[in-house]
């Protein structure tokens, strides 16, 4: 089958490699109807994430079962699938309570740029749609399984309500789902920023209701200066540098909430502006698989169309161009047809 192998910073390539196979009763083999390029892919692309041998890539997908082992129950061959980036038994304590994605048998996929994939703990991770959906459909079904559920976590993260005011903090593909999420919660005022008149587009169809082209501490006084200097009730912090996160914490106002979601890089936070902040802070890699069913619903129904993200799609085999272009800004994300 073909799959993307990152070999070192910059150098990834699309190769030909054997066929995944059921390796535990509880596996299962789906062939990808999609998948695609995520921003955090780009850390270890860019060399910020060390890599000592050649790496499989890819952790979004959605696609129709091959092959189940012996103990799946829940799915079967010939269902169209959506899973988690974060594998989860949706039995153990931490998954009754709602996070998943800390589930005691988690593993987080990989190799998901590719043909074929083999998914661990089928049951658990898989959700499978009520019928085999159009292709026009694939591509936001495809956002379920990292970006949209990521972007809907740090809206509930970050206690988004109906009549609020929130904030957003990176305009890449979790950034303005991040922006439908809080509009779908019910946002009031949505503040998102961004430097890039295409993405700056897409936050305002998606719901923004003011754009903030400064950063750092000019971003935090452009957010006081539209919130009559309380600032934002909800932020949500979708980069995962340092500056991201204090410009997150400090247009928070006291007592509002942070919900992050940036794969961390450099982060440092010092305890006495966090003690002074009165900042509630909650995050981490999203319990996707929480939020699977509900929004599958909204995107069967027409509700949402998170798939407007990807504003380019390329044939696997031609998966570098998604990495190159996404590095570049050139993309927001990039869709790869196996």
């Amino acid at each position: 089958m073909r799959a993307t192998i990152l070999y070192g910073p910059r150098d990834v390539r699309s190769e030909e490699v054997e066929d995944p196979r059921i390796l535990k009763p509880t596996d299962a083999i789906i062939r990808l109807s999609a998948t695609c390029v995520c921003g955090s892919d780009l850390w270890p692309y860019r060399g910020a994430d060390a890599i000592d041998q050649p790496r499989p890539m890819g952790h979004e997908y959605c696609g129709i079962v091959e092959e189940v082992g012996r103990e799946v129950k829940t799915v079967k061959p010939g269902q169209f699938v959506i899973g988690s980036f974060a594998t989860s038994d949706n039995t153990c304590p931490h998954c009754e309570y709602g996070y998943q994605s800390s589930c005691v048998q988690r593993e987080f996929m990989t190799g998901a740029q590719a043909t074929l994939l083999r998914v661990p703990l089928a049951d658990g991770t898989l959700v499978p749609s009520a019928e085999m959906p159009s292709a026009e459909l694939i591509p936001s079904l495809l956002t379920l399984s990292d970006v949209m559920g990521t972007g809907w976590f740090a809206a509930d993260a970050a206690r988004v309500r109906p009549g609020s005011t929130v904030a957003v903090v990176g305009d890449g593909a979790v950034g303005l789902l991040g922006v439908l999420s809080a509009k779908l919660m019910g946002a009031e005022r949505i503040i998102a920023m961004s430097r890039h008149e295409t993405r700056q587009r897409l936050a305002r169809e998606f719901g923004c209701t003011d754009i903030v082209v400064e950063r750092g501490d000019a971003g935090v006084e452009r957010i006081k200066e539209l919130t009559k200097g309380i600032g934002a009730d909800s932020v949500l912090e979708c980069v995962g540098n340092q500056e991201s996160m204090l410009q997150a914490i400090r247009s928070a106002r006291p007592g509002g909430f942070v919900g992050f979601v940036g794969v961390p890089h450099g982060v440092k936070l010092g305890g006495a502006e966090l003690f002074a902040s009165h900042v509630h802070l909650h995050g981490g890699p999203a319990p996707v698989r929480r939020y699977l069913p509900e929004l599958i619903d909204l995107v069967w129904s027409g509700k949402i169309h998170p798939g407007k993200v990807f504003d380019l799609t390329l044939p696997l085999d031609r998966v570098a161009e998604g990495y190159r272009a996404m590095d570049e800004r050139q993309a927001i994300k990039a869709l790869l047809r196996p």
